[in-house]
């Protein structure tokens, strides 16, 4: 015998217990409702807040394209002068200097621009 309790006195019934299960107390509720909401507002404060790309990374690549154009674009017009008045290499070498000085005017002009949301951070700046 196993200490007692497999006896046939204290078989499983299928009668009801004496005491009725506690119901879940209403501060468990609220616990849990505040829980939720602390969790709503997490996901919403860890949510990316820019939608689409960047406005940096736009202006990356619009700093790229126009130092790729005015190099590519000073090459090929230097090599078109060198072609048609056969002086070279000092038509390649003009355009190349030429693409790249405005290549890098225009990166200049648009660092200098105020992008169109920025006015936020104004009043920290200066």
């Amino acid at each position: 015998m196993w200490l007692g309790l497999a006896s046939k006195d204290h078989t499983m019934s299928d009668e009801k217990p004496a005491r009725e299960p506690i119901h879940e107390d209403a501060r468990i509720d609220a616990l849990e409702a505040r829980l939720r909401a602390a969790r709503e507002r997490e996901e919403q404060r860890n949510r990316p807040q820019v939608k689409g790309v960047d406005a940096n990374y736009r202006s990356g690549n619009r700093a790229l394209a126009n130092l790729l154009g005015g190099i590519i674009g000073g090459l090929v017009i230097g090599f078109a002068v060198d072609a048609l008045l056969d002086i070279a290499p000092w038509g390649l070498l003009t355009g190349l200097f030429l693409g790249t000085a405005s290549a890098f005017r225009s990166i200049i002009l648009s660092a200098n621009t105020r992008p169109a949301g920025g006015s936020e951070n104004e009043d920290e700046a200066g």
